[in-house]
């Protein structure tokens, strides 16, 4: 017998670069999970083997969640932890051995999420399938990109966009999203005789855990407070999920709206931005 449990259908799919920076660059995924990022993208001041693992999982939380499962199997259990894109949960059962794999996401999991998945697995529990496909869709930001990012530029004229991204990260984040990247965008002009009416100042690319900021913000007069507050609405689509409320999927809900108010500046942010949207518009 295997099973499987992953992703729902819906579900979101130059600086200066040392060991002051290394906490911010090497995610904690769970309290007991490291993922290391690609060293082309986020260069660390240490050494790995070109070949190898990319995870670093704390051996002990390993075993004993391993011991957690023999106890409610009866039997033998082989736990392995990994950083698998689409399935969270795997498992099966040969010559007497339960075989699981898990996301590491579940290390950091609660009391009540580990015993779901524990009867999820060992008692193929509905109600607890539906309390650990929760747990998954709240995490997916825990999950890493599964789409190369090309051409990452960070470094502006008059901005530095990875010591925002750094500011950002540590100050309202706990330094936790170390492997979300930021890139200034692409500067989209509008046909020749005609005035911009919208402008999407920033993006988040799930599939590339990527914020691009656009480079009109790339100004003398625009306040590095403003761009903060961009990086940091960005960040939130990464650890906030949408929902489905009235029968429409919204990506701004109301959990999303409080986490956005608690921005230093933001007030502020929202005034400077009604202020000068016309001057931003305009720009080139």
């Amino acid at each position: 017998m295997a099973a499987a449990l992953g992703l729902p259908w819906h579900a979101p799919r130059p600086g200066r670069v040392g060991r002051t920076r290394a906490k911010h660059l090497a995610p904690r995924v769970a309290p007991a999970a490291v993922r290391i990022p690609d060293p082309r993208l986020a260069p660390l001041d240490l050494s790995f083997a070109a070949v190898g693992p990319q995870i670093f999982i704390h051996e002990g939380a390993r075993q004993a969640l391993e011991r957690r499962f023999e106890a409610a199997a009866g039997g033998p259990v082989q736990l392995a932890v990994t950083d698998n894109l689409h399935r969270m949960i795997s498992y099966t059962r040969s010559r007497g051995t339960l075989k699981v794999r898990l996301h590491m996401m579940f290390l950091g999991a609660s009391e009540r999420v580990l015993d779901a998945m524990v009867r999820y697995v060992v008692r193929d529990d509905r109600a607890a399938s539906a309390v650990v496909g929760e747990f998954i869709q709240a995490n997916t930001h825990r999950i890493r990109a599964w789409r190369p990012v090309r051409g990452v530029r960070t470094a502006g004229q008059h901005h530095d966009l990875l010591t925002v991204l750094a500011d950002v990260n540590d100050r309202y984040f706990g330094s936790a999203l170390g492997d979300v990247l930021v890139t200034w965008g692409r500067r989209a002009r509008p046909r020749t005789g005609t005035a911009r009416r919208t402008i999407k100042l920033g993006s988040y690319s799930v599939s590339e855990r990527l914020v691009r900021v656009h480079p009109v913000l790339d100004q003398p007069w625009v306040p590095r407070y403003f761009l903060s507050y961009i990086v940091y609405h960005e960040l939130l689509h990464h650890v906030v999920p949408g929902a489905t409320v009235r029968s429409r999927f919204s990506l701004h809900t109301a959990e999303f709206a409080r986490r956005e108010r608690e921005f230093r500046h933001y007030e502020r942010a929202i005034e400077w931005e009604r202020r000068h949207i016309d001057r931003l518009l305009r720009a080139r």
